[in-house]
């Protein structure tokens, strides 16, 4: 089901501008919420530890520069299509997936 965590296991805690307007959005499926002005990778990392697995390693990755600069950081939509987690901006009901089928991925590299 989904990769959220209970916040205590977050990356991120935030500490400050906690009274800006609630934004939700899906992670995997489930429900979760961030808060308006935030990037699509901070709201994540205020639900989990882990943005994604790499495609090369299976080990866990959390986004590198958070700047828009290292290519760490792509997750998908629901509809398919690549977003850069750290330059995306929140909006309510985005349907981000953590984890994608790599198959899939690797069979659409390989057909092109």
């Amino acid at each position: 089901m989904s990769t959220a965590t209970p916040h205590s296991l977050a990356q991120f805690v935030r500490v400050a501008e906690t009274a800006r307007a609630r934004v939700s959005f899906f992670l995997d499926g489930v429900e979760v919420e961030g808060l308006a002005g935030d990037t699509l990778l901070t709201a994540i990392l205020t639900q989990q530890r882990h943005l994604r697995r790499s495609e090369f390693s299976g080990e866990p990755r959390a986004g590198f520069c958070l700047m828009g600069a290292c290519q760490d950081c792509w997750v998908r939509s629901e509809d398919g299509r690549r977003l850069r987690a750290c330059t995306t901006p929140l909006r309510e009901g985005m349907r981000v997936l953590m984890r994608f089928d790599m198959d899939c991925e690797l069979n659409e590299a390989g057909a092109r």
